[in-house]
């Protein structure tokens, strides 16, 4: 097995029969240029973990790729009007001869006034990989490779270690973390919930707030 990073969320996983691209999205580079893909998936709706501007052509240079997404996504890939498979948690999927396992349900939560969404995990070969995306549900099957979550709004750093002990993998791969650079995902949650009253005021390097 060979898994490929291209940022954030993006990973690549080649088994000895098929080429599967998961979560190609706004804060990963690179995937666009993938070619021989037999699928693309999609663990749930956000943009950095789907990247509506690019997916059409990466699936138009991939006409054998299938496209699988979770339930809430379904919505974002027919405005695209794009064919794909919604699964769910329990199904059991095979590309060429290679098993997916779906399984988890939730995304993390966030914050408490912000819904859930639909987040569906991925077991590779009964657990030879396994993305979580934005979740932390502990498969029941020993797992080789792990896609470890770095960073997030919904996470702490403490989470994500101890998320890494109930899995045990036997490597640990670091992904989502492209909020460690990139910190108006945060800020973006700061101004949304701030109690009324509270204007969230991003300074950059250098400048200063005077009132």
């Amino acid at each position: 097995m060979r898994i490929s990073h291209f940022g954030h969320a993006c990973v690549l996983v080649e088994t000895g029969s098929a080429r599967m691209l998961i979560d190609p999205g706004a804060f990963s580079s690179g995937f666009e240029s993938e070619r021989g893909l037999d699928a693309v998936l999609i663990t749930h709706q956000h943009y950095d973990h789907i990247d509506a501007e690019k997916l059409p052509a990466l699936l138009a240079a991939n006409p054998g790729a299938r496209l699988i997404t979770d339930p809430g996504t379904h919505e974002t890939v027919a405005k695209l009007d794009l064919d794909s498979h919604t699964t769910y948690p329990g199904e059991s999927l095979r590309i060429g001869d290679t098993t997916i396992r779906a399984v988890g349900g939730e995304h993390a939560v966030i914050h408490k006034d912000i819904p859930c969404v639909a987040n569906v995990g991925y077991l590779v070969d009964d657990g030879a990989f396994y993305h979580p995306g934005d979740s932390f549900h502990v498969p029941e099957q020993r797992v080789d490779i792990l896609g470890l979550p770095t960073a997030a709004p919904w996470l702490k750093a403490s989470e994500a270690v101890d998320f890494l002990r109930a899995v045990a993998p036997r490597i640990a791969v670091p992904i989502h973390e492209a909020v460690l650079a990139f910190p108006q995902m945060h800020y973006g949650l700061f101004t949304n919930l701030a109690p009324d009253g509270t204007e969230v005021r991003v300074l950059e390097s250098g400048e200063t707030l005077t009132t």
